[in-house]
């Protein structure tokens, strides 16, 4: 199983292609042979998901289970159902990145991907700044976070 660590800074070409880095590359061809799932984050961050293949079915099926009736949980099943699209690894390492999920997350030129251990996010350089610059004073810290040791 994946441990997807780090960030890298990575350009996206003017087709909307993006090479991924050898370490997180050769991961992928390990875990999954180069098969991916791209796809929304379904919060107000706008980033993109990136998941190997047999890991997005494991989300899938959890999305799917969730109570349609529920307008939060149809939110988050048109965001990561109706966005994902299945990729797959060329032999340079690039996929391309289609023009819904590059407008959805305003990705350009200069691109950051980031661990997150089982899955990777994909964000735009200018937004992943600006959300490190952020402020998080307004979030409630949860309990399971208070008994880290960090």
């Amino acid at each position: 199983m994946s441990n997807f660590l780090g960030s890298h800074a990575i350009n996206m070409d003017a087709k909307g292609r993006l090479a991924i880095p050898a370490r997180v590359r050769e991961e992928l061809q390990e875990e999954c042979g180069g098969r991916i799932v791209l796809t929304a984050n379904a919060d107000e961050e706008r980033c993109l998901l990136v998941y190997p293949e047999p890991v997005f079915e494991n989300v899938r099926t959890q999305v799917l289970a969730l109570p349609n009736m529920n307008k939060k949980a149809r939110r988050l099943q048109r965001l990561i159902l109706g966005h994902a699209t299945p990729l797959e690894l060329d032999s340079a390492g690039r996929v391309l990145v289609p023009p819904t999920l590059r407008s959805y997350a305003r990705l350009e030129k200069k691109l950051m991907l980031i661990g997150q251990g089982k899955k990777l996010e994909l964000w735009s350089e200018e937004r992943w700044f600006a959300w490190l610059d952020e402020s998080d004073d307004d979030d409630e810290m949860p309990p399971e976070m208070e008994a880290l040791s960090l």
